[in-house]
């Protein structure tokens, strides 16, 4: 019995002994547990949306643009930032509009729901102007890639854009071609998006007003890889120049089979052609061409060699679209610091005023409709499968 005694005292002091012990340990660790998620909770999170193709045949120019976001937010973040007394953490919020217009405004309708502060974003003109009602009806700004005039042409306080108009790069184009080039007999093909016809009606005006003669303007859809007939039908034209509006999936296409019909002209297309996914499709035959992209090389803008190294480390090969999509986002976010609120009513009007330095321009700034002051165009070449420079010639006078 007094074994038995013994041994269940022996028991109820070990049991004691075991919850004292087992009841210290988390009170002793609670802090250091919870320390990271206390931490976690005294940052903001402030939301930069995004959208643009990254599937599809223009998956590219969407990645290569996220891509350029992503380093800045990254830049951004490692400063700690502070906005209204409070650290932030600037967060991506990616989405994939298919580069179509319906998509697009669903996206940017889902963009609006998650509450995000700002839109960089969307990448194509097509699906830029019909979601940027739905940013302006919600009053977030937006920093668009879209390049038809009709973007900014709207009315909306809220619409910015990353890139010189079509009505900058179209005109420089068509006076450069006729005046500069001497080529006056001109085919005209467009794909009939916002972003190829607008650049294509911008070429017309501007290459007429030079003294230039447009023998045929034909047009196709943004899917389409054969243009046999379309190239045929210009080909008893022969004109000096068949300059195309579209995108890099058709005018790659397209330089082979001019070649392949043995047509005598130089190709002519603006920045959605001056890729090295243009340069890979095209291959030889893509020899001669001619495109134009806003701003300067990247080896003369004031950050881009450093911002080119940077990128390739992180990413590796970049299209042209990344160094603009970086600027946006920290005119986005440096216009949130001098409002010191992320909330889009309150930082908007410093957006509006913005003057700053960045990777592609010494000096950012926007006039009353939200374009970019400064119209730099260069205008390169094929050669030898690479892209050469001809020329930088102002874009400013619209």
């Amino acid at each position: 019995m007094r074994n038995t005694t013994l041994h269940t005292l022996g028991l109820a002091v070990a049991a004691a002994l075991a919850f004292s012990a087992c009841g210290k340990k988390p009170e002793q660790a609670a802090p250091a547990a919870n320390a990271p998620a206390a931490a976690a909770a005294s940052e903001e999170v402030v939301k930069i949306g995004f959208a643009a193709p990254l599937t599809g045949p223009q998956a590219h120019y969407g990645t290569d643009m996220k891509n350029g976001i992503a380093l800045a937010i990254d830049d951004a973040n490692a400063q700690h930032p502070e906005i209204g007394g409070k650290k932030v953490k600037f967060e991506l919020v990616a989405e994939d509009d298919q580069a179509d217009p319906k998509t697009g405004t669903q996206i940017a309708q889902r963009l609006v729901d998650a509450k995000v502060n700002g839109v960089v974003g969307h990448f194509n003109s097509g699906t830029s102007i019909p979601a940027s009602k739905i940013y302006s009806d919600a009053g977030i700004p937006q920093i668009a890639m879209a390049t038809a005039p009709a973007y900014t042409q709207q009315g909306y306080k809220t619409t910015f854009r990353a890139m010189t108009s079509d009505t900058q790069q179209g005109g420089v184009m068509g006076k450069y071609v006729v005046g500069k080039l001497g080529m006056k007999k001109i085919a005209i093909i467009d794909d009939r998006t916002a972003y190829g016809q607008g650049l294509a009606d911008e070429f017309e005006k501007s290459a007429k007003a030079a003294g230039g003669d447009v023998v045929k303007r034909e047009f196709t859809n943004d899917k389409s890889t054969d243009f046999t007939a379309i190239l045929t039908s210009i080909k008893s034209k022969q004109p000096d120049v068949i300059f195309y509006g579209g995108a890099d999936a058709q005018s790659a296409p397209m330089a082979k089979q001019i070649k392949r019909l043995g047509i005598k002209t130089t190709l002519i297309s603006g920045e959605m052609t001056r890729t090295p996914t243009f340069l890979e499709l095209a291959g030889p035959d893509g020899n001669g061409t001619i495109a134009s992209l806003a701003g300067l090389p990247m080896d003369k803008m004031p950050g881009g060699k450093d911002f080119e190294t940077r990128f390739k480390a992180k990413f590796g090969a970049m299209e042209i679209y990344s160094p603009y999509a970086y600027d946006a986002t920290m005119v986005m976010i440096n216009a949130m610091k001098k409002a010191n609120s992320a909330e889009p009513a309150k930082y908007l009007p410093e957006l509006a005023k913005t003057q700053m330095g960045g990777v592609t321009s010494a000096n950012i700034a926007y006039d009353d409709k939200g374009d970019l002051k400064n119209g730099d165009i260069t205008v390169y070449k094929v050669d030898n499968g690479q892209w050469t420079v001809l020329e930088t010639v102002s874009g400013d006078a619209k």
